[in-house]
């Protein structure tokens, strides 16, 4: 009598997945142990957001490559198997850590506004702003995709292996298929806009309009086709020709909402190196990227005011640690909503925001007795606040080290879960727009953060890489979730640094935010006697879901120590 073992979609994903990952590392003499959710190797690593990406970016590593090459094989898989998250419709920022020169390289894939764009693109004909998802949905809210020039250019100053083998793994998986996920599987149930567009929804749905099952194959051969033209070609098969055009007639033509992306706008699309931002804290060097990011700012003015604190000697995840980094996140994000945006269009005061003296008098502000309540901004610029607008979470995060330990920290995201829903040539296009001010002013003075053409609107994204005093390795972290990225990222750094814990236990702790208003807690991880505590010290509490998605890897005595978020479905893979 035979036994049937019923499956259930958790269980059946793993299942295809096991066989997919096998199939995927072919070929190798030793199959590397996913550590899930940690694992500890003295040669290289990958931590990203699914295993069939990171077995891609461990592919790299065996045959001899880069971390960059690692990084480049890993985000365009996660652009086909995590679609809602990150891909080639959209963009990223990259920081590099060269291990024999001690140097970081900060590198900008952020989307551009299209040049016909201005400053009222997202306010109605009564000059109020357009409701948010009112923008999202359609053209309207379509940058200029950044991350494959982005790519491109990492790869020319630190790939090793051939430009066309990194696009391998990702071209097999889209031909031969992939298992869909239980997170890709429950968005896709629960999104109310991937249906308004036809090519989207025969894509993400069944012939009776339910979302693919958890476990199933999808293949996209268009995608393929897409990477194909890439890895023979360069990105300028990309932003050129007939990917382009599509990309193009895509965002012009979409039903409803239409954008004002141009041809031009693709073929003049510019990655850029930037200087990272970095800043002492404690013992380290925290390294972060600078505008039109705001995360790499305010990750380091969160650190440089907790500097006076003893955090190391407050019990882990403590009300008494929590309510001083929510302070911090106050002060941080007021600076943040007043200054930060694309350096390269407003005078963004950067240095004075990172001057140590500065921060030493915003650092006065804090006390252990009583919060502040709403923090006012510290400099005094004509410029107005840039409203607080919704942030839907989505992005992704991968950390990689490779065998000469050279490391990349990358967050790559299409803003929110499926971006603008609307796809091109097998990939979503992204809405990164929204991430601009909706009002251009507020009492008549100009917002940082307004859209203007050619800009690039900001982020939260905190790629971060921690060095020790003479510029060696010695952590790479970041994080999706939207502007509570910042917190999310800060608090794995503060839980690896101060309370010493391993990569995956930082990540593992509870997640507890203050963006400049309530502070929030995450719900169901014991922090329900902390917040009475706060509330007592003066903090508006929430208690709610808070999904970050961090990947991290750290150098300890013992070699390298990576951690994945279980609130996603990432994994370390190591050799």
């Amino acid at each position: 009598m035979s036994v049937v073992r019923r499956l259930t979609p958790t269980s059946l994903y793993k299942t295809v997945l096991a066989a997919a990952v096998t199939a995927l590392a072919a070929g190798c003499t030793t199959m590397e142990e996913p550590a899930t959710p940690e694992a500890e190797s003295p040669q290289h690593m990958v931590t990203a957001a699914n295993p069939l990406a990171a077995e891609a970016g461990m592919r790299m590593l065996r045959q001899g490559g880069s971390a960059v090459d690692a990084a480049i094989a890993t985000a365009v898989v996660l652009g086909l198997v995590e679609p809602q998250s990150s891909g080639i419709g959209g963009g990223a920022f990259l920081l590099h850590h060269e291990a024999a020169s001690r140097r970081v390289t900060a590198y900008d894939g952020r989307e551009n506004a299209p040049s016909e764009a201005g400053e009222d693109l997202f306010l109605k004909a009564d000059g109020e702003p357009m409701g948010f998802w009112d923008a999202v949905v359609g053209g309207r809210s379509v940058g200029t995709p950044g991350l494959l020039r982005m790519l491109e250019l990492a790869h020319q100053d630190h790939g090793r292996l051939p430009w066309a083998d990194l696009f391998q793994p990702a071209i097999e998986l889209a031909e031969q298929g992939f298992a869909i996920s239980p997170r890709l599987n429950g968005l896709v149930a629960n999104d109310k806009y991937l249906k308004r567009y036809e090519a989207t929804a025969a894509y993400f749905y069944d012939t009776d309009g339910e979302a693919r099952t958890v476990g199933s194959l999808r293949r996209n051969q268009a995608y393929a086709d897409t990477l194909r033209a890439v890895a023979e070609n360069g990105a300028d098969a990309f932003y050129t020709g007939e990917i382009a055009v599509d990309i193009v007639n895509q965002v012009r033509a979409a039903s409803g909402n239409p954008g004002l992306l141009s041809y031009s706008d693709m073929t003049g699309y510019q990655a850029k190196r930037r200087k990272p931002v970095c800043a002492p804290y404690r013992q380290w060097q925290v390294c972060g990227m600078p505008p039109p990011t705001s995360g790499g700012v305010a990750v380091l003015q969160i650190l440089s005011l907790l500097e006076p604190f003893d955090l190391a000697a407050m019990p882990v995840t403590s009300p008494e640690a929590i309510h001083l980094v929510a302070e911090a996140g106050r002060l941080a994000f007021a600076d943040r909503n007043r200054f930060l945006a694309d350096s390269d269009f407003v005078d963004v005061p950067v240095e004075a925001l990172l001057d140590p003296q500065y921060l030493d008098e915003r650092a006065k502000l804090i006390s252990p007795d009583r919060s502040l309540g709403k923090a006012e901004p510290g400099l005094k610029l004509q410029q107005a606040h840039s409203p607080q607008q919704l942030n839907p979470p989505s992005t992704s995060h991968l950390s990689v080290v490779d065998s000469d330990g050279n490391a990349v920290s990358m967050t790559a995201s299409i803003e929110s879960a499926f971006g603008s829903r609307l796809m091109a040539r097998g990939f979503l296009l992204n809405n990164e727009l929204t991430d601009f001010s909706f009002r251009p002013s507020v009492d008549g003075l100009p917002v940082a953060n307004r859209v203007q053409p050619g800009k690039r609107p900001r982020s939260s994204m905190s790629p971060t890489l921690v060095l020790d005093q003479q510029g060696r390795f010695v952590m790479a972290i970041g994080s999706p979730g939207g502007s509570r990225i910042i917190g999310y990222t800060t608090k794995a750094i503060i839980g690896a640094l101060d309370w010493n814990l391993s990569m995956q236990a930082a990540i593992d702790l509870p997640n507890f935010v203050n963006r400049n208003g309530a502070t929030d807690l995450e719900e169901g991880r014991g922090l329900e006697a902390a917040k009475a505590a706060l509330e007592a010290l003066g903090h508006e509490v929430n208690l709610r879901g808070l999904t970050s998605g961090l990947h991290g890897i750290r150098l300890t005595e013992d070699g390298l120590d990576g951690g994945a978020d279980p609130r996603r479905e990432g994994v370390v893979l190591t050799r």
